[in-house]
C-alpha cells in the first residue's frame, strides 16, 4: 500500500512565479506518477481542493463531514475509492474546544485541525486509521498540546493507524517523542529503514535546495512494515510543485 503526505503551500499571489496557478498541474502530475493509495495534503485552500478533486481521477476527497468555510487551510485526505471502503470520518480542532468552528489555543498562530477516516482495503480484513494533520508553525506550546489531542484520541482505541502530516517539529523533538516514545505503538517510517544519522530534509525555497528540517512524517503501527520511503523530489526543469518534498512511504501488512 502507497502513502504520502504533501504541503500544498497555499495558494498565495506573493509566491510570484511559484503561486499556485503555475504550479497546479504539476502538483497532479507527481501526485498520478507516484500514485499513492492514500494521500494526505495540508494547506489546501478550498480552490485548491477543488482544483485538485476532479483532476485526480479515482481519487475521492475524504470531506462529507466537514463545515466548508473558505477561509481555511484544511488537511485533507484522498483515497482510492476504487481500493477502500471507508466506514467512519470526522475531523476535530487542535484546540481546548475541539468542536467549535475555527478555534484555537496555547497561542496557535492559525486554527489547526486534524481530519481521518477509518478505512479497510476492499480485499482485506483489516480496518485502520488514516490519520492527517498540520501543526502550528508558530507556538511549540500548540505543537505539543495538538500532538496530545491526536495521541489521547486515537492511540487507545486499540486499531492500527497511520499518522500524517507537517508536524513543524523535526525529529527527536517534543511532538515527536509525544508519539514514539512510551508505549512505542508506532513507528518513524523513515528511520524504519534509515539510521539516525542519514537523515532527509522536507523544506525547500521552490528551488530544490533542501533547507530546515524533516518536518513532515509518516509514522505507523503494528501490522504495517515500511518497505520503502522517499522525500520525492520530482520537478520539471527546476519549477517544484511546493515548498514542501512530498514524502512517499510504502507499507505491507
Amino acid at each position: 500500500m502507497r502513502l504520502m503526505t504533501f504541503n500544498l503551500r497555499f495558494a498565495t499571489p506573493i509566491d510570484g512565479p511559484n503561486e499556485w496557478e503555475y504550479r497546479k498541474e504539476l502538483v497532479v502530475e507527481i501526485i498520478l506518477a507516484h500514485g499513492p493509495h492514500l494521500l494526505g495534503t495540508q494547506e489546501g485552500t478550498v480552490p485548491q481542493l477543488e482544483y485538485l478533486a476532479p483532476h485526480l481521477p479515482n481519487y475521492k476527497p475524504l470531506i462529507a463531514h466537514r463545515q466548508i468555510d473558505p477561509t481555511c487551510q484544511y488537511p485533507t485526505i484522498f483515497y482510492r475509492e476504487d481500493l477502500f471502503r471507508v466506514a467512519d470520518s470526522g475531523e476535530f480542532w487542535l484546540s481546548e474546544t475541539p468542536t467549535m468552528h475555527r478555534s484555537k489555543s496555547w497561542d496557535s498562530a492559525f486554527p489547526r485541525m486534524v481530519t481521518y477516516g477509518l478505512f479497510q482495503e476492499k480485499t482485506r480484513d483489516l480496518w485502520f486509521y488514516f490519520i492527517n494533520t498540520h501543526l502550528d508553525h508558530i507556538s511549540a506550546l500548540a505543537r505539543l498540546q495538538g500532538a496530545r489531542m491526536i495521541r489521547e484520541h486515537f492511540f487507545p482505541r486499540q486499531k492500527p493507524l497511520i499518522l500524517v502530516g507537517d508536524f513543524n517539529e523535526p525529529p527527536d523533538s517534543p511532538v515527536y517523542r509525544e508519539f514514539l516514545d512510551g508505549d512505542g505503538l508506532v513507528q518513524d517510517t523513515w528511520r524504519a529503514l534509515y539510521p539516525p544519522g542519514v537523515e532527509a530534509t522536507s523544506q525547500h525555497n521552490f528551488d530544490g535546495i533542501p533547507r530546515g528540517s524533516r518536518i513532515d512524517w509518516i509514522l505507523v503501527s503494528p501490522p504495517f512494515k515500511v518497505k520503502e520511503a522517499l522525500m520525492v523530489t520530482d520537478n520539471q526543469k527546476g519549477r517544484y510543485p511546493s515548498d514542501h518534498f512530498p514524502y512517499a512511504v510504502e507499507v505491507e501488512y
